[in-house]
């Protein structure tokens, strides 16, 4: 039971969960001039955020797509701020990228995809495929770890309060609306409470949400030259990513394995295959590290944005393999919603009652 102490710290909003959406959608919150805290379980920023990839291509599930397209487009802007204010650099890359389809899979081809702009020998000469179907993407591309660790110095820029290493237990509900959280060590008060817990954030109340992890384990490579690959592949078996400090990520698994994160070698052997067989020059290559990361999923697929049917709580959270590209646009709507009761994007479909109906 919750009883109210004056003397507890407040803040106008708390936010738990400092993944890459969580320290976005505070730091927007404190361009409104909110008093903010982040509540994070363990350290910010190292858990799906810095496991991710990084690909910003809006090709997803249809009614999502809107999102995502603002988002794609929000991103230079974005990165520019964050860099701005941290004085890092987010490896924010636009050389596009070249999807391969399946034989025999032509009607796979992507909306927004077009011809190559020059033949592939010429494009990636260390790619080695031939007999498939390829075509070109314009989309970014960023280095997850170097945009998170940015948007959080960014947010400590801003004012943003961040307690680490601590875990919510409870959201806290007086008078019939949230009124802060309780966690391991103390309790925080605000009138508002977005929850942003990833892969966890089913399992903190009041409005229980049907979010789990989905493990991806991911291999990285250290590229024979800075020039060895340029543009983002992505293939049914694989896809790569060059960064521009020449390290090359090969992944990822989709796969249901509960909250476990260990890596399980014969799978990065299996990555590290798939990787040579289009860029057989990686034989010789020295692999840096390996990781796995744990994304959080929904039985739909799609994020829980907005209010739930407890007032002054909100859900951002279920983005799945999409949080690095949704985190501006995420930030920007949550930011809105919360300070001013309504946001300019359709966030109906994204409903955390969605579930709740469904059921009943």
């Amino acid at each position: 039971m919750f009883f109210y102490n004056a003397r507890v710290k407040t803040w106008d909003a708390i936010v738990i969960g400092g993944g890459i959406i969580g320290l976005s959608l505070a730091r927007e919150l404190r361009k409104y001039g909110a008093s903010v805290l982040v509540v994070e379980r363990g350290e910010p920023g190292r858990e799906a955020s810095s496991a991710a990839g990084g690909m910003l291509g809006d090709e997803t599930l249809a009614v999502l797509r809107p999102l995502a397209t603002a988002s794609a487009e929000m991103y230079p802007e974005f990165a520019h701020e964050i860099e701005d204010e941290s004085g890092l650099k987010v490896d924010l890359r636009c050389e596009g990228a070249l999807l391969f389809l399946a034989p025999g899979h032509a009607e796979d081809q992507l909306a927004g995809s077009s011809p190559l702009p020059a033949p592939l020998a010429e494009l990636e000469p260390a790619l080695a495929v031939s007999g498939r179907q390829v075509s070109f993407l314009k989309e970014r591309s960023v280095c997850p770890r170097a945009l998170t660790a940015a948007v959080l110095k960014a947010a400590h820029h801003r004012g943003v309060d961040i307690s680490s290493g601590t875990t919510v237990v409870s959201v806290d509900v007086a008078g019939g609306r949230a009124v802060g959280v309780t966690t391991n060590k103390t309790a925080y008060r605000a009138a508002k409470v977005v929850n942003c817990a990833g892969a966890w954030a089913g399992q903190i109340g009041p409005f229980p949400v049907p979010t789990r992890p989905v493990k991806g384990q991911m291999v990285c490579f250290a590229m024979p030259s800075r020039e060895f690959l340029k543009r983002v592949v992505r293939a049914p078996e694989i896809y790569l990513i060059p960064r521009s400090d020449g390290r090359l990520l090969a992944g990822a698994t989709v796969e249901e394995a509960g909250f476990d994160k260990r890596t399980v070698p014969d799978t990065i052997q299996t990555l590290r295959r798939a990787a040579i067989a289009m860029l057989p020059a990686l034989e010789s290559a020295h692999v840096l590290e390996a990781w796995a990361g744990l994304r959080p999923g929904t039985p739909d697929n799609l994020p829980i944005l907005g209010t739930t049917s407890v007032p002054g709580y909100f859900m951002a959270t279920g983005h799945f393999r999409d949080g690095i590209l949704l985190a501006p646009v995420t930030a920007r709507a949550m930011a809105q919603l919360l300070e001013t009761g309504k946001s300019e994007y359709d966030l109906a479909p994204f409903s955390a009652i969605r579930f709740a109906l469904r059921a009943a």
